[in-house]
């Protein structure tokens, strides 16, 4: 499974270090640090690879507006995740394949820890929690023409 990431200046460094003890990952920028780059772009580009079936998506900013950006692509489940919990919850009921990191509050041990468990947790398939996501596909169905 292909591991997209992206990070607009405040996520950045952060990403950067993800790369280093995360593999099977495709950057997708930034590839440098420029403090006048734009998050909705990196946010995009990664949304569109999870869009299309390709993989799961990391984005990186200070606060979590990355997350907003990639839950306008259709088929993309984006959660902004501050600890391992939230990640796990997110996967396991939600079915998340995007995470959202915000850089500005999550360091790299505790970023390492949400993507670990995220990445290890296995959607549930139970038929409650399955009842909600074929909801969320209706929803998207109709907003996503």
């Amino acid at each position: 499974m292909k591991i997209f990431l992206g990070a607009d200046h405040r996520g950045f460094k952060l990403k950067e270090k993800i790369k280093v003890w995360l593999k099977a990952t495709v950057d997708l920028g930034n590839n440098r640090y420029d403090p006048e780059d734009d998050f909705p772009d990196y946010a995009a580009l990664v949304a569109q690879k999870v869009s299309q079936g390709e993989g799961l998506g990391i984005v990186i900013c200070g606060s979590g507006g990355m997350a907003l950006v990639a839950n306008k692509f259709k088929n993309v489940r984006a959660v902004e995740c501050w600890h391992e919990l939230a990640a796990i919850h997110a996967k396991e009921h939600d079915a998340a394949n995007v995470i959202m990191l915000p850089a500005d509050f999550v360091d790299e041990t505790t970023a390492k820890k949400i993507v670990f468990a995220w990445l290890k947790t296995k959607t549930l398939v139970d038929e409650k929690h399955q009842r909600r996501l074929n909801k969320l596909k209706q929803i998207e169905e109709r907003n996503f023409v």
